[in-house]
């Protein structure tokens, strides 16, 4: 992964939460370490894994203390650029197990940093908790304030969402799951990249997006691990035309 980074030099890596199996302050500085060899500016949200899941009391009392004090003090952190803007949204709580929830109050902090950027510049929400379920993957429900977060999303102009809780990778458009005829949002859900807990089509097998934006479209190629070859390569590839908001209504769907 270190490598991929280094040869292809993107803008921005996302981190969509689970940077630990359990939570263990050991555990956080290695994924720390990890981060601190990326060359490039990183944007990471924690994830339910990053909880601790057994040491109860400090579940309750201070549930991201140890991603706080050895990873980052930042849960929600925001990128900025001249043509993009990339907000960090914490979804996982202290009483969240397997699902994740958009809080209000995070949802109304975002609306206004969405309405603060320049209209031209990409807008990207990384989460780590899922707006849409996988599909042929068991009977995982939505997090909680999924619909609002994607009245917001769709209403604000916002391109992508990024998660990462499934250990499974996939990619669909909000008006497939919540149609309204509406500003589309491309929802890209990633494996598994650096553990061996992934999962359906995945298991065992490690996997990442590669996301490359343009002024009218955007591509999202999902990359898997090919051991025969000691490399990721592209195992599918996504293009989208880009949608943008006028007045009077949805323009280039």
């Amino acid at each position: 992964m270190l490598e991929l980074i280094e040869r292809r030099g993107p803008d921005l890596v996302a981190l969509s939460g689970d940077l630990t199996q359990r939570a263990k302050p050991a555990q956080f500085r290695q994924a720390r370490q990890f981060v601190d060899r990326i060359p490039v500016p990183v944007l990471a949200v924690p994830g339910n894994h990053d909880v601790p899941l057994y040491r109860v009391w400090e579940r309750l009392a201070r549930p991201l203390g140890a991603y706080r004090a050895n990873f980052s003090p930042d849960l929600e952190p925001v990128h900025r650029q001249p043509d993009l803007l990339a907000i960090g949204v914490n979804t996982a709580h202290g009483l969240t197990f397997t699902g994740g929830w958009w809080r209000a109050r995070r949802l109304r902090e975002i609306g206004e940093l969405l309405a603060e950027a320049p209209a031209a510049a990409y807008k990207i929400v990384v989460a780590h908790h899922h707006l849409v379920p996988p599909r042929r993957f068991d009977l995982q429900s939505v997090s909680r304030n999924a619909h609002a977060a994607i009245e917001l999303f769709s209403s604000a102009g916002v391109d992508l969402v990024l998660s990462g809780h499934h250990h499974q990778s996939y990619i669909g458009s909000s008006e497939e799951y919540y149609p309204r005829g509406r500003h589309p949002v491309v929802l890209a859900h990633s494996g598994t990249t650096t553990s061996s807990r992934g999962r359906a089509s995945e298991t065992g097998a490690n996997s990442c997006n590669w996301i490359e934006l343009a002024a009218d479209r955007f591509v999202v190629e999902n990359l898997r691990w090919t051991p025969a070859l000691d490399r990721f390569t592209v195992a599918s590839r996504h293009l989208y035309p880009r949608a943008t908001l006028e007045p009077g209504g949805l323009d280039n769907p």
